[in-house]
């Protein structure tokens, strides 16, 4: 999965701006994109960005923009992939169909995690270097708020909520979330109530699911099919390295397939789950090495080495090097 992905705009998307009084035609032109997109959904990951870059230039406040269109968005509008959690049978049910079928809509990624009385929320991008617009990701973790009101019909209010950049009136955020919004943070994280996630939707819908649930399993199916299973096992094992190694068991749980179908799959690639996960761990590397603020012990961590000389006997191997010498003849700096 690249940059390069299609990625489709739905209709409730161009409608909700009609509502903000916003003509869609108006973003499209701002972000310099041909008109037919309107009637050609389609788009790259690239136009996609741009196409949120436009509108939150249009809105001009990034915390009113997100929270006006993450609100006006209609039900009747929901995609099918978004209708399944709509009607859900409870707020936990919900998430867990959201972070599922979000993999038919890249770029952006769900990773939920429940301990003790949470549950987080944290975006992840898939397969893209780059990051997607601030507004893109308020709007998205402001509508799994939403999405949990809506079903339970009930005020429910965020624990906290996690943004790495600027996203502009945090005070409107707050008031929104019903809790602190800490910007310039390391993750874009939503925390909730763990509580909350049993609360049953009065949306729920069994037959509506027993419909949509087969179409949308199949779709999210033939769509990890198309793609390359060594890219999705790097992207599995790049998240999941911080402060651990992931094992094949773990990673092919997570893809839904015994340790044997993937590595057999991998073979079929002409590649196998120890290279693979060995070339993550060397990308990595040099990806945070060239982070300054962060010190050889730390980025040992983050790729899932238990100690430095671990780390370091295995930099020696990929680069001929010590990380700290790589840094040097690479940044000039220790």
């Amino acid at each position: 999965m690249t940059s390069h992905a299609r990625i489709k705009i739905t209709a409730g998307f161009w409608e909700s701006l009609y509502q903000l009084g916003i003509d869609a035609k108006h973003v499209v032109r701002k972000a310099r994109l041909p008109l037919t997109i309107i009637t050609d959904p389609f788009v790259t990951t690239t136009q996609y960005f741009a196409i949120w870059k436009a509108y939150s230039d249009i809105i001009d406040d990034t915390a009113k923009g997100i929270i006006k269109l993450a609100t006006v968005f209609e039900t009747t509008h929901y995609p099918p992939t978004v209708l399944a959690t709509y009607h859900a049978r409870d707020y936990r049910d919900a998430l867990k169909r959201m972070a599922r079928y979000k993999q038919m809509c890249p770029p952006e990624g769900l990773r939920i995690t429940e301990k003790g009385d949470e549950c987080t929320i944290e975006l992840e991008w898939l397969y893209v270097e780059q990051p997607g617009p601030p507004i893109l990701v308020g709007i998205t973790l402001a509508f799994l708020l939403e999405l949990g009101r809506r079903g339970t019909a009930q005020p429910l209010r965020a624990k906290l909520v996690e943004f790495s950049d600027s996203m502009g009136n945090v005070q409107v955020l707050e008031a929104y979330f019903g809790c602190r919004v800490q910007t310039g943070a390391n993750c874009n994280r939503l925390t909730l109530h763990r509580g909350d996630l049993d609360r049953p939707f009065v949306s729920y819908n069994a037959e509506l699911l027993e419909i949509l649930t087969p179409v949308l399993e199949q779709s999210l199916d033939e769509r990890q099919r198309s793609y390359s299973i060594t890219e999705m096992v790097k992207w599995i094992v790049k998240r999941s390295l911080t402060g651990g190694c992931p094992d094949i068991q773990t990673v092919a749980s997570e893809l839904g397939m015994s340790n044997r179908t993937l590595q057999r799959r991998l073979i079929d690639e002409g590649t196998s789950f120890k290279n693979v996960l060995t070339q993550v761990r060397h990308e990595q590397a040099i990806e945070y090495l060239t982070d300054l603020s962060l010190d050889i012990k730390e980025v040992a961590f983050m790729i899932g080495y238990e100690d430095k000389n671990s780390f370091y006997r295995a930099f020696r191997l990929w680069e001929g090097n010590t990380p700290s010498n790589w840094r040097t003849e690479h940044l000039g700096k220790n």
